[in-house]
């Protein structure tokens, strides 16, 4: 039997399908404990833009770093991929945001596994978890991010990765990184609130020239320096709080 490949476009809805068995729908993208903080159902779509210019802007430049790096030097792959991952931690103070990011990264590494397990890129990115795991303690960063680094990859790697793997280019990488942000936070909302689905849809539709703009703002980086780090203390807080919250509706 011929081998089918599916067009790009195929292969970016897929992706950006909420239905992908990553463990996305156990996220709320922080809305959740936004809430309970006081946040007003009607303020969630500047929320939306807070995350694009923030979290959101700094995992899409990761995405994209990490997409460039495997699809150049194939000697260079492994440290890049580390070098982009260190660049992450470090972008990334908050360990609430941090464990989230790499339990994500866990279900797209199986889902990259049994999909495109013998992909350069994958291949690639196994060799770099093995050697962040097998990288002496002394080696590691001091205080809070080197504690908290067990060797998983975020799903920003992760999905740069796979953005390679499947011929996304660098403004798709990040369009889907912005995309999926959103509409999280969009389902989230109609399993903690009292909103017509058809408002949440609108809040997905209003968000998305500010997701191009955040993608048209990172699709031309290639270097883990060049990552930005947008700092959001006040969500950082919150999903420390909501960490130690024995009831809740999801994760994070």
């Amino acid at each position: 039997m011929t081998a089918v490949h599916p067009p790009t476009s195929v292969l970016f809805a897929l992706l950006a399908d909420a239905r992908l068995p990553t463990g996305g729908h156990t996220q709320s993208a922080g809305l959740e404990p936004a809430l309970l903080a006081g946040l007003a159902v009607a303020d969630v779509p500047g929320y939306i833009g807070g995350r694009l210019a923030t979290v959101t802007r700094t995992e899409a430049a990761v995405a994209v770093v990490a997409r460039h790096v495997v699809l150049g030097d194939p000697d260079e792959r492994v440290a890049g991929l580390r070098a982009v991952w260190q660049a992450w931690a470090a972008r990334t103070p908050a360990p609430a945001l941090r464990e989230t990011s790499q339990r994500l990264g866990r279900g797209y590494l199986r889902l990259a596994h049994r999909l495109w397990g013998a992909h350069p890129a994958v291949v690639a990115l196994d060799a770099a978890v093995v050697a962040e795991r097998t990288r002496p303690s002394a080696e590691r960063p001091a205080g809070p991010v080197g504690r908290s680094d067990r060797g998983q990859p975020p799903r920003p790697l992760v999905l740069g990765v796979v953005g390679a793997c499947v011929g996304l280019d660098a403004r798709q990488v990040a369009q889907l990184v912005g995309y999926d942000d959103v509409q999280t936070i969009a389902s989230a909302t109609l399993k903690l609130a009292p909103v017509d689905p058809a408002d949440a849809t609108g809040w997905v539709v209003a968000a998305a020239p500010t997701v191009e703009a955040m993608a048209a703002r990172v699709a031309h980086l290639t270097d883990p320096d060049d990552i930005p780090a947008s700092g959001a203390p006040l969500l950082e807080e919150w999903a420390q709080q909501h960490v130690r919250r024995t009831e809740r509706l999801f994760s994070a």
